[in-house]
């Protein structure tokens, strides 16, 4: 979606993601930034055995640097299959993603950093342009373990769109096992991606989408008109720091509508809500 066109409709914020072997999510960011002065960009997710932490850091640091409080970022495991395609593959994501978030974290808050992991090695590492403000780093995935890893070590966590309201629900509840392992109470966000299909023949695309994903085809994703996506849309709302990113589906989407049905879908909650 074109950034200035986002914030023409309304959007508060822009969420991109890195697929394999489609566009970075870094230089996607730049530009969107760059087109616009107040939209805030989600990266998420960035895999993490494709980027070593240090690049990442100084790539991120720079986009928060030059737009403070604009950044969000995401990083999980990638999909596994696409790892080993590119030769990234490891063999234990778990302990990667736990080494990699604690590490750009700290490097991010403009810390030095030594430690000799299993797979992240540094050594007095410390980057020379910190963000002034702080960047959270969310975690996203879909697996218990790293659900609950989110809340342990995460800013915040990423939900795909592939959950209906009960499994995003289930999957809140393991971060919130892992958030109660923890001795800070701070904020934390939950990023919810949701597949929209507008229209009338909104619920078939979804449909279609859902038999090629495997998932319960009368419970995937948000469709038909405005009130109807927006009394969808509120279902998956119902906790402080939650964004809820509607993800259009399909290879033919008319951008320029779909802006505007998100603005509408958003003034519609917006006016339920008294907001």
């Amino acid at each position: 979606m074109h950034s200035a066109k986002c914030v023409q409709r309304g959007a508060d914020e822009l969420w991109l993601w890195e697929d394999c072997f489609l566009q970075g999510g870094i230089a996607q960011a730049a530009v969107a930034l760059a087109a616009t002065d107040t939209l805030t960009v989600g990266l998420g997710v960035l895999p993490t055995p494709l980027r070593n932490v240090v690049s990442t850091a100084m790539e991120i640091a720079t986009l928060a640097t030059m737009f403070p409080g604009r950044i969000r970022v995401g990083v999980g495991h990638g999909v596994q299959s696409w790892m080993h395609q590119a030769g990234a593959a490891v063999s234990s994501p778990l302990t990667l993603l736990r080494e990699y978030v604690s590490a750009l974290r700290d490097l991010l808050a403009g810390r030095s950093v030594t430690v000799e992991g299993r797979y992240v090695r540094l050594d007095g590492v410390q980057l020379e342009w910190a963000p002034q403000a702080p960047v959270p780093v969310l975690i996203g995935g879909t697996g218990p373990k790293t659900l609950q890893l989110a809340g342990v070590i995460g800013d915040g966590v990423i939900v795909d769109s592939e959950n209906t309201v009960d499994s995003a629900r289930a999957a809140l509840d393991h971060v919130a096992a892992g958030r109660a392992r923890r001795d800070d109470a701070g904020s934390f966000a939950t990023v919810q991606y949701l597949a929209c299909a507008p229209g009338p023949d909104g619920r078939r695309l979804l449909a279609e989408e859902a038999e090629k994903r495997d998932v319960p085809e009368d419970s995937y994703g948000v469709g038909g008109t405005v009130d109807e996506i927006a009394g969808a849309v509120a279902a998956y709302l119902g906790q402080p720091e939650h964004t809820v990113v509607l993800q259009p589906v399909g290879p033919d989407v008319d951008m320029d509508a779909f802006a505007t049905t998100v603005r509408e879908v958003v003034a519609h909650i917006r006016a339920t809500d008294g907001r």
